[in-house]
């Protein structure tokens, strides 16, 4: 079994290289005040006075002004090169739910790559926020309380099959593939919308400001009480 380098009963910020803005980082710490930084990732985040309480990756983004300014025992040297640096923080981590930052938006190939993580990874209950939208791994069944009208986009990143209550465009019965049927550009029908599917592979893009009540659906138990409406 993989040994976690950060085990925590919360959620979990992962910060990377790519560009990331103050809102978004002030709104990902509030629901998720502990900080994972992968790799170059670091950097950006002392920028943002957000010190990491560890840094993982295979360590070429790392400057050494940064490493400087960490203590050592943060520092964690994942020497594969088959991964990202994201999957590498993704894979080294245990905790109820992450906030990635930094890794969407920048560049097309970074933003598949962190995509990609998601879906080798359906057991983490993690969201990417990055611009405008928030986008995460459905489950097979969830439930998100969202404002009617509101843009609900899914798209397959496999075969993958499905039911929904809510939507403007109802998915039962339809085939969705990354090569045949999107669900991209779908809205909100109802104040409630429910998704049930048949396997790991269907990718839910929401506006950004629905990250609380995303990590409210996805992760109950461990959402903290700003999520939970409290």
């Amino acid at each position: 079994m993989m040994r976690a380098i950060v085990q925590s009963k919360s959620g979990l910020t992962l910060i990377g290289g790519g560009p990331v803005g103050r809102p978004a980082l002030k709104e990902a710490l509030s629901l998720a005040p502990r900080v994972v930084a992968a790799d170059g990732g670091a950097r950006r985040a002392l920028a943002l006075g957000a010190e990491p309480e560890a840094v993982i990756g295979d360590l070429d983004s790392l400057d050494a002004r940064t490493r400087a300014a960490l203590p050592p025992e943060r520092i964690h040297h994942v020497a594969e090169q088959d991964s990202t640096d994201f999957d590498k923080a993704l894979r080294h981590v245990s905790a109820p739910f992450c906030i990635g930052v930094g890794f969407w938006g920048a560049r097309m190939d970074h933003g598949l790559a962190a995509i990609n993580a998601l879906a080798r990874h359906p057991d983490r209950r993690c969201l990417l926020l990055g611009g405008r939208e928030v986008c995460f791994l459905c489950p097979p069944e969830l439930e998100l309380h969202l404002r009617p009208g509101s843009r609900f986009s899914l798209f397959p990143l496999g075969p993958v099959t499905g039911e929904s209550e809510g939507l403007e465009w109802p998915i039962d019965g339809l085939d969705f593939a990354p090569d045949g049927r999107v669900g991209t550009s779908n809205r909100v029908s109802a104040p409630r919308v429910r998704l049930r599917m048949s396997a790991p592979r269907m990718l839910v893009l929401l506006p950004s400001g629905a990250l609380r009540e995303a990590v409210r659906a996805l992760a109950p138990d461990a959402a903290p009480a700003a999520a939970r409406g409290e």
